[in-house]
């Protein structure tokens, strides 16, 4: 077993994040991710960030992901790619599969930042060949430079949705309608617009009912609610597509917190079950630290700095700079947070919940 100070698992924006700011400061900090590359979603992301400097405005995604990694590297992290985190053993150890091989760490401080996963929709034909995730469609587009069809029907208008019907758009493939079940759109106005100006039909109070085919997608049918999610006889339309992309919200991936057994509370505007936490970033199990998705989904920029608050307390934990300091930071990277959240007041009340939460918790 080899003994590390800081563990990161997760090579997302949040866990990239917490790993710079640890390794910056001395920490000797291990980030271990399960892909071949870190950076998570960021990699996936072709267009343009926007808000402030601060946060990367006019900075496309994949290029956040390159000067992070970059980062990273500069302050000595040491980068377990191809490494998937199996499980928790007793004393707290986490144990690794790295490529062919198992191993065991028992680190000091651990910070868990492994993102969120995707949420599936069942419907007929759902299983057919060419329904798929969001998140899949953009890696075969955005990463691996594959098109996966020549048509496609988006199921979601939040960011995720309206970001995808763009690039898939910029990558050749005709975006046929986005459906979105809500009588609104969910997303960004400013992500709805790049999408309405290609003329795609943005449909509201509509969902899927089924995909037709017979060894893939060749029609989906979609269908008309009613104000109560019901669906509308009579109003059903055919769409010729051969993509059928789900962009149905996200759920934080708290396997390995439920391993750690911390303690945690269901909040559905911030994807589920997600662990209490304090100003910290520290969980109800000491040393334990959480940031981004798995703390609630919010956006790429939320979880940086989140990451980056674990990062500082694990280092401050462990001695590498006082309490008052980092106190200090820290209390600055939440400045930008609240700042961050402010047009999303019911993600900034939820996020309260799980502060007041941790402070009884203490």
């Amino acid at each position: 077993m080899q003994k590390i100070e800081v563990a990161v698992i997760g090579g997302g924006p949040a866990g990239l994040g917490a790993a710079i700011e640890a390794g910056k400061r001395g920490a000797k900090t291990w980030l271990f991710d399960e892909n071949y590359l870190p950076g998570g979603q960021l990699f996936k992301q072709i267009h343009k960030f926007f808000g402030s400097k601060d946060h990367y405005a006019g900075v496309r995604g994949f290029k956040i992901g390159e000067m992070l990694l970059e980062q990273a590297q500069a302050a000595g992290v040491n980068l377990k790619l191809n490494s998937k985190v199996l499980g928790i053993l007793e004393d707290g150890s986490i144990a690794v599969q790295e490529n062919d091989t198992f191993k065991t760490y028992h680190s000091q401080t651990v910070v868990v930042a492994t993102g969120a996963k995707e949420n599936a929709l069942v419907f007929p034909g759902w299983t057919l060949p060419g329904v798929m995730t969001a998140g899949a469609a953009q890696t075969f587009v955005n990463v691996h430079r594959v098109k996966p069809g020549r048509r496609a029907l988006v199921v979601g208008s939040g960011n995720v949705g309206l970001i995808l019907s763009y690039q898939l758009s910029q990558a050749g493939i005709q975006v046929a309608a986005v459906v979105e079940a809500q009588k609104t759109i969910t997303g960004y106005d400013v992500h709805a617009g790049k999408v309405k100006r290609l003329g795609i039909p943005i449909l509201t109070s509509h969902t899927v009912k089924k995909a037709l085919g017979t060894s893939k997608v060749e029609q989906a049918v979609v269908v008309k609610l009613d104000e109560n999610l019901t669906e509308i006889p009579g109003t059903e339309q055919v769409f010729d597509v051969d993509m059928l992309c789900l962009a149905v919200g996200l759920s934080p991936r708290n396997e390995l917190i439920r391993q750690f057994k911390c303690r945690t509370i269901y909040l559905g505007h911030l994807g589920g079950k997600v662990p209490v936490h304090n100003l910290f970033m520290e969980t109800s199990r000491a040393n334990v630290f959480v940031a981004g998705d798995v703390a609630g989904v919010e956006e790429a920029s939320t979880a940086l700095e989140e990451g980056r608050v674990a990062g500082i307390a694990a280092a401050a934990r462990l001695g590498y700079l006082g309490q008052d300091e980092a106190q200090s930071i820290i209390e600055e990277y939440w400045q930008h947070l609240n700042s961050l959240r402010s047009g999303q007041k019911i993600r900034l009340e939820a996020k309260k919940t799980i502060l007041r939460e941790g402070v009884q918790g203490e």
